[in-house]
């Protein structure tokens, strides 16, 4: 059984991985995690996880529990919940536990169906559509395409009038940078992006009370107000902030990576054109072979545990690294596999509720 290990290397490679190196070529610092093998010490207690099969275990274990206040006070913020940013953060869908996350979880999924997806299939291809025929020649693919397609059709979706959502560029960089950063100026910029956030969403709730529409805070709203114990208002902020800001991440890493994968594997895009039905897969697959999200923190043993061969101590906190690259899983430098491999993109509870958005509809 694997116990726990001592302290070692995985503490410098981290700090190498969160530094400035890091952040601009992170792929051989996880390169050299998963050398030291499939759980190595990390900061503070805490476990790093490489191995395939150990983060799929664990990610889905129900035994831990996310306690973001922890890396919030250890990083010099016990009053995280009277900062805006942070609290829009990390009381989201993304970072709470049950019967919380659950409850949460089952009202979107009641409203954010197969067939809602489906409805959308005809006008997020003819958005597709559109900006690619943008792209004649040379031009910068992200600016274009990777993230003007996430934000249209994410728009759609909540509701949000095509007028207001380039400004959510900006905000959503700068609030979501406490994923990455927690200094006090980063904080601070973070606070106040989050702030127009949580007051857009405040007015576009209240306007839909008032004037519903074919749109998901509408439907939302109208659970809410049918169940007082569906959704708060601040709840439905929260969600809508998360769902607009994973979105747009995800779904603009996605299709960036893709196309650089796509481009130096020109073998397997090749074999996408001559074999369509390889799209059942291809999207999950280029996900999988270099994740839009790479490492996630936060859930947290709350009593000794084993999960697998892994030991996990009371109070250890798990850091998953997510990135699957060449010689993580059998095939993985393959870019597209017939056959499906379980997923390590998002937190599990969020696979049913942010997934479609940038996978089957978003990629495709």
């Amino acid at each position: 059984m694997s116990a726990t290990p001592a302290p070692g290397p995985g503490l410098a490679l981290m700090a190498e991985l969160t530094g400035p190196q890091g952040q601009v070529d992170p792929y051989p610092i996880y390169d050299r995690l998963r050398n030291l093998g499939d759980t190595v010490a990390g900061p503070d207690d805490s476990l790093i996880i490489t191995g395939y099969r150990p983060c799929s275990a664990l990610l889905r274990e129900p035994r831990l529990r996310k306690n973001p206040g922890r890396l919030l006070t250890v990083s010099g913020f016990p009053d995280w919940r009277e900062r805006p940013a942070l609290k829009l953060m990390f009381e989201s869908l993304l970072m709470i536990n049950p019967p919380d996350h659950t409850r949460l979880r089952g009202l979107v999924s009641t409203v954010f169906t197969h067939r809602r997806i489906a409805e959308l299939r005809p006008a997020v291809e003819a958005i597709a559509d559109e900006l690619l025929d943008e792209l004649e020649g040379e031009g910068d693919f992200v600016a274009t395409v990777g993230f003007p397609f996430p934000v249209t059709v994410i728009g759609e979706l909540l509701g949000v009038p095509a007028e207001h959502r380039l400004q959510f560029k900006d905000l959503v960089d700068d609030w979501s940078s406490v994923l990455e950063i927690l200094s006090g100026p980063a904080v601070d910029q973070a606070d106040a992006a989050a702030g127009r956030i949580i007051d857009y969403f405040h007015a576009l709730i209240a306007q839909r009370r008032v004037e519903p529409s074919q749109d998901l805070i509408s439907d939302l709203v109208t659970a809410g107000d049918a169940d007082a114990q569906a959704i708060t208002d601040e709840e439905l902020v929260r969600l809508a902030a998360l769902i607009l800001a994973a979105g747009f991440e995800t779904t603009t890493g996605l299709l960036a990576n893709a196309l650089i994968a796509l481009l130096e594997h020109p073998d397997q895009a090749d074999r996408w054109r001559r074999t369509p039905v390889l799209s059942r897969t291809a999207t999950e697959e280029l996900l999988r072979y270099d994740s839009p999200v790479q490492v996630t923190y936060g859930r947290t043993a709350v009593d000794d545990i084993r999960v697998g061969d892994i030991e996990l101590p009371d109070g250890c906190l798990i850091i998953s690294v997510l990135r699957h690259g060449k010689g993580f899983v059998p095939g993985a430098d393959t870019v597209i596999e017939e056959e499906d491999h379980v997923l390590l993109v998002l937190d599990p509870g969020l696979e049913d509720v942010i997934t479609p958005l940038f996978s089957p509809v978003g990629g495709r």
